[in-house]
């Protein structure tokens, strides 16, 4: 009855750190629920889809190329002009002499209002159709760095997430430490009290309780740490309550059944950020397919229509109309240039790309054979576990029976305590490898 009376004071003890119920602003959260949470929220995340976003609306500015310009504009301007600029001899036509000096007269000033409105069309870019389907894959190649990053912050939050339930198992297994510390004491003082024991089984219990304490205080700090870093690793504010679905001891092993060349391909066919470098590829050979048509022409149509006259009261109509074609023709080799520089940048993509694909194929095979290491280490730790509560009941015995004194209880006790880490230490470093499988396949959000 006194273990658990002082079971149940310890978890009083701790419960601060869980968070008052009804004060959680999310539901429970399981490690695929935070991957998926934060894949969905995080500020990386956002800043990415605004990245998106402005390549977005670039391409709604180059397209702007191939739509019809309509501009406005009124003017009310007074001007002076050199007679001899104008280029024409304006004579009398009785006398044959010339109306103004032949040396140039300032005439003026001249007063005029003017109207008027301006449309010009594009009709045959090819520049502007090739800048405009570059623009498209560059936001193609944006859109797609976005999951990339998305899947990046989702491992984040998952290991967040294997963290939060570690310290909890911590916690749990302390306060488990804590309540034995706290039965050998009570043996060891009524041992005493009866005449059986000795001081020094006493003290040595008492030094084994305060080690245990502030063991427990370590991992009360550990879980209220943990969750916060949960809560930023999902975009929330630190101070926001977080509960986890499962405890690291019930989280179900899923068994990975494919080989690894099947995990390798699978995630050379998912991994978001190969599917980024493809499409960055793809984006810097349309750039220079882009600036290869600018050695076309450009055809174009243009009306200017507007009203114009020294007064408003009195005001004519004047327009102008025609089709203008543009040929380049030379630019210094700044084309060229520019080509050269886009392949390089091809190149560039290429290798990285390359790179990154074998890259992938490692560290799939990698976390695969860690996590089967993993595996058979949660057994070890789970037989070294089960010994040591065997160890300490058995000196727990001998101890309760007079027949030893409590230092081997205590030295088994340490033992179980030790083996009690390394049962949380080995069920962390499962999950943390199943979650490095996933992110090793771009899976990262599909955990449960």
């Amino acid at each position: 009855m006194q273990l658990r009376s002082l079971t149940r004071s310890l978890v009083v003890l701790a419960a601060p750190v869980f968070g008052a119920s009804g004060q959680a602003t999310l539901p429970p959260l399981t490690i695929g629920g935070a991957a998926r949470a934060a894949a969905e929220r995080s500020a990386v995340v956002d800043v990415a889809r605004e990245r998106a976003s402005q390549a977005d609306a670039r391409v709604r500015q180059r397209r702007a190329d191939l739509l019809p310009s309509i501009t406005g504009s009124a003017s009310d301007a007074e001007r002076t002009i050199n007679s001899a600029t104008l280029g024409i001899s304006f004579r009398d036509p009785v006398t044959g002499q010339p109306a103004f000096d032949p040396n140039g007269q300032v005439l003026g000033p001249i007063k005029a209002w003017d109207f008027r409105a301006t449309i010009r069309q594009s009709l045959a870019d090819p520049a502007a159709v090739a800048r405009l389907s570059a623009s498209k894959a560059v936001a193609a190649a944006t859109l797609a760095d976005v999951s990339s990053v998305a899947q990046q912050a989702a491992a984040t939050a998952a290991l967040a997430c294997v963290a939060a339930m570690r310290a909890t198992a911590q916690l749990s297994a302390r306060i488990a430490d804590s309540a034995l510390a706290a039965d050998l004491l009570s043996i060891a003082r009524a041992q005493l009290n009866a005449g059986t024991g000795i001081a020094l089984d006493v003290t040595r219990a008492e030094a084994v309780q305060a080690t245990t304490r502030a063991q427990l205080i370590a991992a009360r700090i550990s879980v209220t740490r943990s969750r916060m870093d949960l809560a930023r690793a999902l975009g929330l504010p630190a101070t926001t309550p977080v509960t986890l679905a499962g405890a690291l001891e019930t989280v179900a092993d899923a068994a990975n059944e494919d080989s690894a060349d099947a995990a390798a391909a699978r995630a050379l066919d998912q991994r978001a950020d190969l599917r980024a470098a493809g499409r960055q590829l793809a984006a810097a050979e349309r750039q220079v397919r882009a600036v290869r048509a600018e050695r076309f022409p450009a055809l174009s149509a243009f009306v200017n229509d507007g009203a114009i006259g020294k007064t408003t009261n009195h005001l004519l109509n004047t327009w102008s109309w025609g089709i203008q074609l543009g040929i380049p023709v030379f630019d210094g080799f700044r084309r060229e240039g520019r080509i050269a520089e886009q392949r390089a940048v091809i190149r560039e993509i290429e290798v990285r790309h390359r790179e990154l694909s074998q890259q992938v194929d490692a560290d799939v095979r990698t976390s695969l054979l860690e996590l089967d290491a993993a595996r058979e280490q949660l057994a070890a730790a789970l037989e070294r576990n089960r010994l040591a509560v065997q160890e300490v009941e058995q000196a727990r015995e001998r101890f309760a029976a007079g027949v030893s004194g409590n230092a081997d209880v205590i030295t088994a006790s340490l033992n179980l305590n030790a083996a009690r880490t390394f049962v949380v230490d080995a069920r962390t470093a499962l999950l943390t490898m199943r979650v490095a499988v996933a992110r090793a396949q771009g899976t990262v959000t599909a955990l449960p």
